[in-house]
Order: structure tokens, then C-alpha cells, then sequence
């Protein structure tokens, strides 16, 4: 009767250790990989935020001259300031009047009491995320 493990026996067992080793490091790159983007995503969500909310404080007159192709690399906050700590971002502003009637339906400027805006987010010349709302002159 044999006492311990045969050569074979131990290779295998190296094997199938490597093995899951290998299956956990690549695992882990993966959920790396997944929670970077969340976290850009997230950023970049915030930074639509911050752009929703300077023009819901603007005032309607203001808009079309303010913000349209606005470009802001460093991205700005709520109050214009600048946000130095995402300088990898930016946003991009479009504004456009819209029929009352079609809000899909872009008209001449100041032709109407609709105004759409569109911000996108860019992390490094790639966009992140997007978003867009209707303001109303009240």
C-alpha cells in the first residue's frame, strides 16, 4: 500500500488550482473593468445634472445666447464654476427652438415659447452619456 500522492495525482491538482486562479484574476478584471464605467457613467449623469440646473435658473431670453454650442472642457457646475477635478470631461450644450405643437420639430430661433436643450458628456473625446428637456418661456 502506497503512502502520499502519485506525480500525476499532484499535477493535476497543480493544474486545477492554476486553473481557478486564473479564472478569479480574470473575474476581477472584469468587475475592475465594469465598475470604472459606472463610475464614469455616473459622472457623467452629474454633470447633465449641473447643466439642467444652470438653465432652469437662466433666464429664458438668456438661453439661446448663453448656452447654444457651448462647450465646456473643464466642465462647469450649476453656478458656472469650474469643476478643475474632472478636467477629463466636458459637456456640450445645444439649444434650439422647438413647435409648440412638435417638440421633435426644430424651428428659427425665437419663433417659439419652446426651447429644447441637449447636453452630451465626453470623458477623453468619447461620449458617456446624453440627455435632453424641453424648457417653456412662462
Amino acid at each position: 500500500m502506497k503512502n502520499g500522492f502519485s506525480l500525476v495525482e499532484v499535477l493535476i491538482a497543480i493544474v486545477l488550482i492554476a486553473l481557478a486562479i486564473f479564472s478569479l484574476v480574470a473575474a476581477n478584471s472584469s468587475f475592475t473593468k465594469a465598475n470604472g464605467a459606472g463610475a464614469d457613467l455616473s459622472t457623467a449623469e452629474f454633470l447633465i445634472e449641473q447643466i439642467r440646473e444652470r438653465t432652469a435658473l437662466a433666464d429664458y431670453d438668456d438661453l439661446l445666447d448663453d448656452f447654444d454650442d457651448a462647450n465646456y472642457s473643464p466642465p462647469i457646475n450649476s453656478n458656472g464654476e469650474v469643476l478643475n477635478d474632472f478636467a477629463a470631461f466636458s459637456q456640450q450644450v445645444t439649444v434650439e427652438n422647438v413647435s409648440a405643437s412638435n417638440f421633435e420639430n426644430v424651428v428659427a430661433d425665437y419663433s417659439s415659447d419652446f426651447i429644447r436643450v441637449t447636453v452630451r458628456v465626453f470623458l477623453n473625446s468619447n461620449e458617456i452619456s446624453s440627455a435632453s428637456w424641453i424648457r417653456a418661456q412662462y
